[in-house]
């Protein structure tokens, strides 16, 4: 995996004004500032945002379906690879940017960035940490972070033992306890399959974490119950032989109704339910050796993000590709599953208009509207569904980047840090640049302006207009304050009073 590129905070002498919150608050750069020492020669480019310098390299989401009868919510995306900045992003349904933070040293990379519930309330959740191969497509080694909707870290959960957390899944119960898998190399004969005796084994296990305390309340191994026999992966070889083999590739953990768990190998073609107190598999669909016959056009490979949805069907991301290319074309897949029967049936499928085929990552979720959303994956592009199949919303961050998974759901943030402004000289004019990532409540910007930061009698307000308005002032007062305002007129945040530089 590339290593984490070092980004240069700032641009023309931006101010840190406080960190409060995970966020930063920015006064202004003058164009009259001398610039840092690390800085090139020639003269830079302008900021992409004037107010938040440091976010210069924030990837661009573009809307190529504008939102049509949309469900609420925003996009939550993890820009992991190309150029630009990586962490976890929320953006609009204009793609305009809500909230992001960029990954901290030592992590290279955050996953699966989501909204879930935590002792009752809503928190922000995404795993931090390295890749061992590229595109989150590899064996991860890091920890899960929680925040608040002020953007507090609560807490980070890690794997028991001496296990790192995988990336692939975070999932918080309604016991407030946390499910996830973790890879764990382990000697294993190989024989059996054409490989070395003194070979090694990724097994995938699933623990089970009380997040407060840290104890481990399950855990489950995929070697006990499923066959090394059962994988499609091609096992390493030459001097790549005594490697670990990733026969089963564990990429999503759930919970089913009755509260057993849910789960997705995608190098075995196989989902299983496991009963979540003794850990025997209660059955599994698809693969070598599927407990159901599967109607061809439910029939799945190297799929992820393997789901229960309130109906009482199953829901599945089918990758069809991979290793090896099994359809034209990657799907987001409903199937129904009669266990008297034995059967398990199609119930529709959603196809991008652009005819994708996503060979690594990928996520499929019902909305609460009974609406779909899919996340392509390796292809950098998400789609928001009607439950006829009709695309409502489709985007997709640069081609040269790619997110795991890309979810859909409602937030409401309010960050304790100051909102950050930049100011523009341009004649006789102010050019006044205000922002405040991730304050979900603003609709409306007002700038104040005067000689002194006590007395600031000018004003102008303008509507919210993405993740920066811009708010012009005649004349050129001494100094500047910009203040969030909420529907109704309320100050939801003041910044810093930033001097004037002609």
């Amino acid at each position: 995996m590339t290593s984490r590129r070092t980004v240069l905070l700032g641009i023309g002498g931006a101010a840190v004004l406080t960190a409060a919150g995970g966020g930063v608050g920015y006064a202004i750069g003058h164009a009259d500032d001398p610039e840092p020492a690390t800085a090139p020669a020639a003269q830079a480019a302008p900021p992409k945002y004037r107010s938040r310098p440091d976010l210069r390299t924030l990837p661009d989401v573009t809307i190529t379906t504008p939102a049509n009868g949309t469900a609420p919510g925003y996009v939550y995306l993890t820009p992991a690879s190309g150029t630009g900045l990586w962490g976890p992003l929320m953006v609009d349904d204009k793609g305009s940017p809500v909230w992001f933070r960029k990954v901290p040293d030592p992590a290279t990379v955050a996953i699966d960035f989501k909204a879930q519930q935590y002792r009752d309330k809503p928190v922000l959740t995404w795993w931090e940490g390295t890749i061992g191969g590229t595109g989150g497509q590899g064996v991860g080694q890091g920890e899960f972070v929680i925040v608040d909707t002020a953007y507090r870290e609560i807490t980070r959960v890690r794997a028991f033992g001496t296990e790192q957390a995988d990336q692939h899944d975070f999932v918080i119960t309604p016991n407030d306890t946390a499910i996830f898998w973790v890879y764990d190399p382990v000697p294993y004969d190989l024989s059996a399959v054409g490989g070395p005796k003194d070979g090694v084994l990724h097994d995938c296990v699933i623990q089970e974490i009380d997040i407060r305390t840290g104890k481990r309340l399950f855990e489950w191994r995929a070697r006990d119950h499923v066959g090394v026999d059962e994988s499609y992966a091609p096992l390493p070889v030459g001097e790549s032989a005594h490697l670990p083999y990733d026969y089963f590739h564990a990429n999503s953990i759930g919970l089913d109704a009755d509260g057993n768990l849910l789960a997705s190998a995608r190098h075995t073609w196989t989902t299983y339910k496991i009963n979540r107190r003794t850990g025997e598999l209660i059955w599994r669909i698809g693969g070598k050796k599927s407990g159901f016959a599967v109607e061809d056009r439910a029939k799945f490979s190297w799929q992820h993000d393997f789901r229960r949805r309130r109906d009482g069907s199953y829901s599945v991301f089918d990758n069809a590709a991979g290793i090896t290319k099994d359809r034209e074309q990657s799907r987001g897949l409903i199937f129904k599953v009669d266990e008297h029967a034995r059967r398990v049936t199609f119930v529709q499928e959603f196809l991008h208009p652009g005819k994708l085929s996503a060979p690594t990552q990928g996520s499929f979720r019902e909305l609460a509207d009974g609406g779909s959303f899919i996340g392509w994956g390796q292809m950098p592009y998400f789609t928001e569904y009607a439950p006829d199949g009709t695309v409502r919303l489709d985007g997709h961050l640069p081609l040269d980047n790619q997110s795991y998974r890309a979810y859909k759901a409602e937030w409401a943030g309010a960050p304790l840090d100051q909102p950050a402004i930049g100011l523009h000289v341009d004649g006789g004019t102010v050019i006044v640049s205000a922002s405040w990532n991730g304050a979900t409540g603003v609709a409306k910007w007002r700038a104040r302006a005067g000689g002194q930061p006590g007395a600031l009698t000018q004003t102008v307000e303008a509507p919210r207009t993405g993740f920066e308005t811009t708010l012009t002032l005649p004349g050129t007062p001494e100094y500047v304050v910009a203040e969030a305002l909420d529907a109704g007129g309320k100050v939801l945040g003041t910044s810093s009073a930033v001097p004037v530089r002609v």
